[in-house]
């Protein structure tokens, strides 16, 4: 059966924007909750689109576009919560920055640091910091991969496990309360564990589109992150299981490079 023009048009807003309630659709589309959700009900018995807490996504196979379109996706989210991490990095330190649409944006605020030495796999976050502001660079090597932007692989783990960094800074595909931190793609998953053993710290940098969505491979449980950066406050399901862990979880602020502490059990440097 041909889509209908409002189907296509929900297939093109959650391609662009990810998971989207209802309400939130009708209101990008201009239309009521009702036309959005007769016209998903159809996509969702077709197995076009998935419900996921409230909301709906596209399908995993559809679910992670190429580097190249995230990185013209939600830019102002993106740049807001780039310049909150950069809000948690000193001069001078070691950070560790994984392949991501949303850790490129956080390379650019760090740019507001000064003499950083760096270390990653993505050729984005190298070029960004390179030969800028006294900062050092290591780019991990090995098989790049043009539709994650990054290196992958022994080579590029051997790098990383070489070094000893204050924080890590991941990138991530999906934040789910029973699995944790998860991820589309096995070699990436690998690379970011490997940061996470390797740095005293770890921040996740993560726009709201990636609460309550699922991915492939687990990357981590909450108890090994000490702190989430989003643009929007956790939703209850979310609250609950993190009433056992010290992660402590940053709002990007609106109007600023700030992060406020919307939810947390204790300061990560108490641990």
């Amino acid at each position: 059966m041909f889509p209908t023009k409002w189907q296509t048009a929900i297939m093109t807003t959650l391609r662009e924007r990810g998971r989207c309630t209802i309400s939130e659709l009708a209101q990008h589309l201009n239309v009521s909750d009702e036309t959005v959700r007769r016209h998903t009900r159809a996509l969702v018995e077709e197995g076009r689109l998935v419900r996921a807490h409230g909301a709906v996504a596209l399908p995993l196979a559809q679910a992670e576009p190429p580097f190249s379109r995230r990185l013209s996706e939600r830019t102002e989210i993106k740049r807001r919560i780039g310049r909150a991490v950069a809000g948690q990095i000193q001069d001078g330190q070691t950070v560790m920055l994984d392949g991501g649409s949303t850790t490129t944006f956080v390379a650019e605020a760090l740019l507001e640091r000064r003499g950083l030495t760096v270390v990653t796999n993505a050729l984005e976050i190298a070029r960004t910091l390179l030969g800028r502001r006294e900062h050092r660079v290591y780019l991990a090597g090995g098989a790049f991969r043009a539709d994650i932007g990054a290196a992958v692989g022994p080579e590029a783990l051997a790098l990383i496990e070489q070094f000893r960094a204050d924080v890590a800074i991941l990138s991530i595909g999906a934040i789910d309360a029973a699995d944790g931190f998860m991820d589309f793609d096995l070699d990436e998953a690998r690379i970011a564990r490997a940061m996470i053993d390797a740095a005293a710290r770890t921040v996740v940098a993560a726009d709201g589109s990636k609460l309550g969505a699922r991915a492939r491979v687990r990357v981590c449980r909450f108890e090994q992150v000490d702190t989430i950066v989003c643009d929007v406050p956790p939703p209850a399901t979310l609250q609950a299981r993190l009433a056992g862990t010290e992660l402590v979880w940053l709002t990007a602020a609106e109007d600023a490079g700030v992060a406020a502490p919307e939810f947390a059990h204790a300061r990560a440097d108490a641990r």
